[in-house]
């Protein structure tokens, strides 16, 4: 019995590391700020090592053209990945490609206006 308990506290035990290591990796922005897209936040988690980002409940995609997820890096470079509204729905969250190295914001761009709609950025670049 007492080896019993003793392999369950070790398991609760390696669960929480675990649990405690991926809300590490998590980071979320500042609130998204811009003419149509000024609600919610963006969190950038790693999973399956893949980067990937993901708007929050209360973000409201824009009612324009073309919403697009973009991401600047801390070099200024402007990566733009892929549109929000889709087929049947909204692409809530978007894996980041291996070739951007870190991202110190995320936007929201209107590809057929070619308009920022509005950014959010993080206090530290993510990578």
């Amino acid at each position: 019995m007492k080896r019993i308990q003793r392999l369950l506290s070790v398991f609760t035990l390696a669960a929480l590391a675990i649990a405690t290591a991926a809300k590490m990796e998590m980071q979320t922005s500042s609130m998204f700020q811009g003419p149509k897209a000024n609600t919610g936040t963006v969190s950038h988690s790693i999973e399956n090592g893949k980067s990937i980002l993901r708007v929050s409940q209360d973000f409201k995609v824009p009612d324009t053209p073309a919403p697009t997820w973009r991401v600047v890096d801390s070099k200024g470079a402007i990566y733009t990945l892929d549109a929000f509204k889709i087929k049947g729905g909204e692409k809530r969250e978007v894996v980041v490609p291996a070739y951007v190295k870190d991202i110190a914001k995320v936007q929201v761009y209107c590809a057929y206006a070619e308009v920022l709609l509005g950014e959010a950025g993080f206090s530290m670049p993510v990578k």
